[in-house]
């Protein structure tokens, strides 16, 4: 390809970033005039509502049916779920709360169906999400269900019983565990490696071949021995993409789960029916 050739379709892309920006923008001065004429219309002493997931299933669903590529339907509608909680934004910015600490692929979750304009508040506890979304603290609630691997996750099903919550929707979401490291950690000095304890079973096989003698320390979630790892020189943690960034940890060793079909089902947790 030429220079001149190059510089076409630099112009060309820069002529259509130009008006996809126009678009954006027009869709979300749209999405504030719905807002402007849902609160004009409400009865005395009535409480708006300005997310409605079974909307944003049929947007989502009409985007990956008109999709024609070169885009898979999953960037598609990735891209355009970030636009719609954007706009969202801009009318109620939501507040969901997710099994936390940060990092964690319960927040993955939370991204994937939210978007990153949420207002994300990590819980200690699987109890604590449904208290939050009981208490009207949040608008929504993340927590995990079952796993490929492991099972039904019984606190969640426990948490049921004792609170009327609405199943608004729910995440499948792929789990990939990697082995991470930290700035300052020596490779060839690992002596222990952090994980939840499920996280350390699902990779057993792979630890066996290939740290057959390294300690194996389980602590409260991924994202805490990713925050362990950090600081320290001769250890390592498995945890996932989100945990990797958030600490700033370098993937050792990617995707090294036992079983590639490994996921994990969430919930979307809410009083809105």
């Amino acid at each position: 390809m030429s220079e001149q050739e190059l510089k076409a379709l630099r112009v060309r892309i820069d002529s259509l970033d130009e008006k996809v920006l126009e678009l954006i923008s027009e869709r979300a001065r749209c999405a504030q005039e719905v807002a402007r004429v849902k609160m004009s219309s409400l009865a005395e002493g009535e409480v708006p509502v300005f997310y409605r997931p079974e909307r944003e299933a049929a947007v989502l669903r009409r985007v990956m049916d008109r999709n024609r590529g070169p885009l898979s339907n999953e960037e598609m509608a990735r891209l355009f779920r970030e636009i719609m909680s954007s706009c969202l934004a801009l009318e109620q910015p939501l507040k969901v709360a997710y099994l936390g600490p940060e990092g964690t692929f319960t927040q993955a979750a939370a991204m994937k169906h939210f978007g990153h304009a949420v207002i994300s508040l990590p819980m200690a506890a699987i109890d604590e999400v449904f208290r939050e979304v009981v208490a009207g603290a949040v608008n929504f609630g993340v927590v995990p269900v079952e796993n490929s691997t492991e099972g039904a996750v019984n606190h969640t099903l426990d948490s049921f019983l004792e609170h009327d919550m609405v199943i608004c929707g729910e995440v499948e979401l792929r789990i990939h565990h990697h082995l991470l490291v930290g700035e300052s950690t020596k490779t060839q000095s690992i002596s222990r490696i952090y994980s939840h304890a499920q996280s350390l079973a699902q990779c057993r096989k792979w630890l066996d071949a290939h740290y057959p003698n390294v300690e194996r320390v389980a602590v409260a979630s991924n994202a805490e021995a990713a925050k362990r790892v950090k600081g320290e020189w001769n250890s390592a943690a498995i945890a996932g993409d989100m945990a990797a960034g958030l600490y700033g940890l370098t993937r050792l060793a990617e995707k090294i789960e036992d079983r590639p079909d490994n996921s994990t089902r969430f919930l979307i947790i809410g009083n809105q029916e």
